[in-house]
């Protein structure tokens, strides 16, 4: 006895439940992100293999082409940093880039830092320097992470987001204007 698969309604031939394909999908799409994170990390990490005291490092023969890259590429950033990462990023001449509204800004804000409006943000990428480390920061943590993503999508290789925002920062006892 020869068994038919059962079709969803509407689409004849086609095997599931109703929702199947729209899952595999969304599973599909998830798996190739991660994948895609994987090889990029995989690729940042074998830059150049160690070499013992004294020697030069040997770039190995996979990656020999990233060993000629600029020297300003560096591994990228961890996705969050915390209150004190930031801090240190900062004193090191990081570009500080407040992703919050004008009235949020006006409350307070971290010293030497940039405002660009998270829904401005696509459109003035190229007001965020390239050859300096970014930290994005927003209140919580939230908005600084779609910021992170969208300059990671921009092509800034050194982005990261303020765990916790600008709420930790000063609750931290880090500086803030107006005082």
């Amino acid at each position: 006895m020869i068994q038919q698969s059962k079709t969803q309604p509407g689409t004849p031939g086609r095997p599931g439940t109703p929702g199947q394909s729209r899952t595999v999908r969304r599973f599909l799409a998830s798996a190739l992100t991660v994948a895609a994170i994987v090889l990029a990390l995989a690729m940042t990490a074998c830059q150049a293999i160690p070499a013992p005291s004294g020697q030069p490092a040997v770039a190995p023969a996979a990656v020999a082409p990233a060993a000629a890259a600029p020297a300003a590429a560096r591994p990228a950033l961890p996705a969050e940093v915390s209150v004190a990462e930031a801090a240190a990023k900062r004193d090191a001449g990081a570009f500080i880039l407040d992703v919050r509204t004008p009235e949020e800004w006006n409350e307070f804000h971290v010293p030497g830092s940039t405002l660009i409006p998270i829904d401005q943000l696509p459109n003035r990428v190229a007001e965020v320097p390239k050859d300096k480390e970014v930290v994005v920061v927003c209140r919580s943590g939230n908005r600084s992470a779609t910021g992170r993503d969208v300059l990671l999508k921009a092509g800034y290789p050194q982005v990261t987001s303020l765990a916790g925002g600008l709420t930790t920062w000063r609750s931290a006892g880090k500086p803030v204007e107006p005082q």
